[in-house]
């Protein structure tokens, strides 16, 4: 399929730069696949379409502060963002401004952490070591806010779920943006189970394709984890499973396909795909040209999705990580 089928124009207006308060007050676009029709709700509504029985799964990662802010011996300033732990003490980052970082260039960060460079990678990434343990990272880190959010009244905090557990992501399942402790808690006593499960957002998850045909798209790795009892809870399913993210999708995907609870994922989802956990997709509106758009599509149809992407901007819909929500049935 060709990349430009899954592309639409999007007024800079119409990106969210600050989230709903609150969170559940966000709109929601009920999608039915199998009839087409849309119908505009609030997004704790989402519970009035859950039955008792059904699962809802959630991707507990937590972001965590990647952005590191330091200066080299020559004074010159040096951004270093943190993508994947490689081992103790030894990150994947992308640099800014990379021309000036080469292999064994020091930099000094706050609190006496200092990083090097120690490899340059042909994607044009770099390992860095540093002095120190993630903890004290995290204490000198910021919170990475996606490019497209130009507002300074944003809180960190707001670009975190309120369930998010496991320290690893450099970017936030943003479909769990919308969920309140409360919503969790009354869609729990609908008899709906609540499950949770990890993987590890990178960057890469929201760039655009590059390549002319979907198909030829190379999707980076990202790490899982299932909880055995998670797992043994899905098997034994009765009712429809809720997928919260096209994260979760893609983990819960993987699983089926390997059969393993834990490990690292590259696999990419696009039109067509015979989904096997999946019954329901609560997720935002994505990027044009992205990965995310296109699993989507794979999941509803991508004439579904563009019709979808279309009456939502009619609408005044918000769209990416603060925006509103749609639930794919």
């Amino acid at each position: 399929m060709k990349l430009e089928d899954f592309d639409y124009k999007l007024p800079k207006e119409a990106i969210a730069q600050l989230p709903a308060h609150p969170r559940d007050s966000a709109k929601l676009m009920l999608i039915l696949r199998a009839t087409g029709e849309m119908k505009h709700k609030i997004f704790r509504d989402v519970i009035d379409y859950m039955k008792s029985g059904d699962i809802l799964v959630l991707n507990e990662t937590k972001v965590i502060r990647a952005r590191l802010l330091g200066k080299k011996s020559t004074g010159a300033r040096v951004e270093v963002f943190l993508l994947k732990k490689i081992e103790s003490r030894t990150w994947q980052t992308l640099v800014r401004p990379g021309s000036k970082v080469k292999e064994g260039t020091e930099v000094a960060f706050m609190q006496d952490v200092k990083g090097k460079c120690i490899r340059h990678l042909s994607d044009g990434t770099r390992y860095f070591e540093f002095n120190a343990e993630d903890e004290k990272l995290e204490q000198i880190g910021e919170m990475p806010l996606p490019p497209y959010i130009k507002s300074r009244e944003s809180q960190p905090e707001e670009y975190q779920t309120v369930y998010a557990n496991v320290p690893g992501s450099v970017a936030a399942p943003t479909a769990g943006l919308h969920f309140t402790p409360e919503l969790i808690d009354n869609i729990r006593d609908k008899g709906v189970k609540v499950l949770k499960i990890s993987l590890d957002v990178g960057l890469d998850t929201f760039k655009p394709i590059e390549v002319k045909e979907i198909e030829a798209h190379k999707m980076h790795t990202e790490f899982y984890r299932i909880p055995k009892e998670v797992a043994n809870e899905i098997e034994r399913r009765k009712g429809k499973l809720f997928a919260v993210g096209t994260t979760v999708v893609r983990t819960l995907e993987s699983w089926a396909k390997t059969g393993k609870i834990s490990g690292y994922t590259s696999l990419y989802i696009y039109p067509p795909y015979e989904f096997k956990v999946v019954d329901a997709l609560i997720t935002n509106f994505h990027i044009p040209r992205s990965s995310l758009i296109v699993l989507t599509s794979a999941f509803a149809g991508r004439n579904l999705v563009m019709q979808a992407y279309k009456v939502a901007l009619e609408k005044g819909y918000r769209f990416f990580s603060f925006g509103d929500a749609c639930l794919f049935l």
